[in-house]
């Protein structure tokens, strides 16, 4: 299971599949140059409570800093991710 991302240039998300089949996903939409909005993560409940949606989040703050972007977390998961996490305040949008 690895984590890929897939994106039209508007809107994308980081997903994970196990055989074939998506298990979690973090959706999110690029708003203006330099920001994303996370606004939907979700896990399949067979798959819960195993970290996936936190490595989602963890992917969304990789590539944010290899683009030079800021996240705004609307995902109210994303959100508390990012309140429990200072090492991603330099991708906040606002900080």
């Amino acid at each position: 299971m690895e984590i890929q991302n897939k994106n039209d240039g508007k809107r994308g998300a980081f997903y994970i599949e196990d055989g074939g089949k998506e298990i979690a996903l973090m959706h999110y939409i690029f708003s203006g140059p330099g920001k994303m909005i996370i606004d939907h993560t979700e896990v399949n409940d067979a798959y819960a409570g195993k970290g996936l949606g936190l490595q989602l989040v963890k992917a969304g703050v990789a590539y944010a800093r290899e683009n030079h972007m800021k996240i705004l977390p609307l995902c109210p998961f994303a959100k508390k991710i990012f309140d429990i996490t200072p090492a991603f305040a330099d991708v906040l949008f606002g900080s």
